[in-house]
């Protein structure tokens, strides 16, 4: 599928960060685009953003609230698809939103933790299920799944659990690469690739905060507070001399690094993931640092997990996070 123009896509966490940017660049190659996010005025500004750069003539750009780990809202979110883009069929489906939290099963919430894996690997399965017969109907389509390099690497560092992340990212990696096989047999017009990005300056970490608090504001409550002691605690941080200022001020910083600081933006990435899906690649790794974890992890598997390897690991990616 080189040529986007005139196909339409969904994709999933539009209002933001990697989400965001393929919307905006499928629009600007021609493709009409349906996206939903749990944030109606995230989406508003993705729509904004792409109508600035001049919607070509006839295109539909389309948003939906949903909760991708609801399968009712997914459902809801695929007939308004075929309502609003007049269609029975579409032609590409980027998997992409995600959160991140319950990085503990031991120190953090259940519901925590789960939220993070339904969304993550939930959100992939269920919209995967909804939308697959209308990409049935289509003269070609692709599923693009986006899993993460945590997919391969299931840490961040070894002071610092992320369990419930990489547990669905290796999930949706695993799936992705069965349904090569799946849809060679039973729909071979269809393609599928698994995308593992690195660190992407996204606002994924702010994002998380609001959705895991309930809290669509940019203030940290008391919930979220009470959150990232648990985390800070479980990476073997005394947080208990901090004040509850002193931990929002700990949060504000590592959301702005997180976005600030990595080493490769949205754009690029969405870039590069519209790139792998022209040609076809069904495996798009993202970012240098993921292509430099892949080798190491690949090489030396039984040591991945050691901290001597993370060091190595972190000075050869000009990694900072899970220090």
């Amino acid at each position: 599928m080189k040529d986007l123009a005139g196909r339409i896509a969904v994709v999933t966490g539009g209002g933001s960060g990697m989400g965001r940017e393929l919307v905006r660049q499928l629009v600007a190659e021609g493709c009409n685009v349906a996206l939903c996010d749990v944030s109606a005025a995230n989406m508003a500004e993705t729509k904004r953003l792409c109508e600035q750069e001049r919607v070509p003539q006839g295109l539909r750009i389309t948003t939906f609230v949903a909760d991708v780990s609801n399968e009712t809202d997914v459902e809801r979110f695929r007939d308004a698809v075929a309502n609003q883009h007049e269609t029975d069929k579409i032609h590409l489906l980027f998997n992409n939103a995600g959160i991140g939290g319950g990085g503990s099963m031991i120190a953090n919430d259940r519901a925590e933790w789960e939220r993070t894996f339904n969304i993550c690997w939930g959100g992939v399965y269920l919209n995967t299920r909804a939308f697959l017969p209308m990409m049935m109907r289509a003269d070609q389509g692709h599923i693009v799944n986006t899993s993460s390099i945590n997919g391969a690497w299931a840490s961040v560092g070894p002071h610092m659990p992320h369990t419930a992340y990489s547990a669905a990212k290796f999930a949706v990696k695993g799936f992705s690469e069965a349904l090569i096989a799946d849809l060679r047999l039973n729909a071979p017009h269809i393609k599928v690739s698994v995308v593992m990005p690195g660190h992407i300056g996204t606002s994924i970490v702010a994002n998380s905060r609001k959705i895991q608090g309930g809290n669509e504001t940019d203030e940290i409550g008391a919930t979220e507070v009470a959150q990232a002691r648990a985390r800070m605690a479980s990476s073997g941080k005394d947080p208990s001399g901090l004040s509850d200022d002193d931990i929002r001020t700990i949060m504000n910083d590592r959301a702005r690094t997180f976005l600030e600081e990595a080493p490769t933006t949205a754009i690029q990435a969405a870039t590069i993931i519209l790139d792998g899906v022209k040609a076809d690649r069904w495996r798009i790794l993202v970012g240098e640092d993921a292509y430099v974890i892949d080798e190491m992890v690949r090489k030396s598997p039984e040591r991945a997990y050691d901290i001597d390897f993370f060091e190595e690991m972190a000075a050869a990616a000009k990694w900072r996070l899970g220090r």
